[in-house]
């Protein structure tokens, strides 16, 4: 947190990662407080990337990318480590898409365990949403004492856009997902974050979809990793990345506006305004 005019701020780090990719996200996460006062030794920590497809980084996570948080985080002394992953229903079954995408081999590589969701068991949570009373959610996140979101940047063609917010979808059953489709997906999305939250949010956007997604779209290159605790913060500050190309999308409302920002807002999920953050840079 910020401490400025009498009054805690969230803090939102955007840094410059054109070279070294470990040092840019040490630097995006120890900007906001490092990974000790987000993680203890101890805690049975829990990462959940981007393997919604098989599609190339930036439609899916870059193993450099997992490697170098997953590495500064046995740097700091965390030792029990997990990857857990499940494909978009379109890409099923998930176990193809890891294999295809070589993490079976990078969990082997780093010594962490590697967890296909839909492999597992599911608890029922209940939220009591306007729309989800309750989500089935993958027993392995439910029993992390800690996890971390490793989202990409990308538009979304029937989300608008897919980062933190949206994130916590692939921590649910396969078999449920189908019916966030039917009606307010948006809303259903965002939602899902009222059962289960993540103690870092640490944000690929070297590079993004600008268009499409969450598989195809057209690709830039912002060149920068973001962090923060904040689900709502960090959406808006990607938000300002991504709508500053100017594509053709549906990212056609002011941000705030947005459904996924403003159902967020609704639910206090995080940041109610910009006021509430500040944007610190390296």
């Amino acid at each position: 947190m910020f401490s400025g005019n009498n009054k805690s701020k969230i803090l939102v780090s955007k840094v410059a990662a054109k070279g070294d990719l470990k040092a840019a996200v040490d630097k995006a996460v120890a900007l906001i407080g490092g990974f000790p006062k987000f993680v203890s030794p101890d805690d049975k920590v829990l990462i959940k990337a981007n393997f919604n497809s098989p599609d190339r980084y930036p439609a899916s996570s870059d193993p450099e990318f997992i490697k170098a948080v997953v590495t500064l985080l046995q740097k700091s002394g965390v030792t029990e480590i997990a990857l857990g992953a499940s494909s978009g229903l379109a890409w099923q079954p998930t176990a193809r898409v890891l294999k295809k995408k070589k993490i079976y081999k990078l969990a082997e590589e780093l010594h962490i365990k590697l967890i296909n969701f839909d492999e597992g068991e599911w608890i029922n949570a209940p939220i009591n949403g306007a729309h989800l009373k309750n989500v089935s959610l993958a027993q392995a996140a439910m029993d992390a004492d800690k996890i971390i979101y490793l989202p990409n940047l990308k538009t979304h063609s029937f989300a608008r856009f897919s980062m933190g917010l949206k994130f916590a979808v692939g921590l649910t059953e396969p078999s449920t997902r189908r019916a966030l489709h039917d009606t307010s997906l948006e809303e259903k999305v965002v939602e899902i974050n009222l059962a289960i939250k993540p103690a870092l949010i640490v944000l690929d956007a070297r590079k993004c979809l600008v268009t499409g997604g969450p598989a195809k779209g057209r690709k830039k290159r912002p060149g920068c990793v973001l962090a923060s605790v904040d689900l709502v913060a960090l959406d808006i500050e990607a938000l300002k990345i991504l709508m500053s190309f100017k594509a053709k999308n549906r990212l056609n409302l002011p941000i705030w506006e947005l459904p996924q920002i403003a159902t967020a807002k609704k639910l206090g999920l995080g940041a109610q305004s910009e006021e509430d953050y500040v944007v610190v840079t390296g």
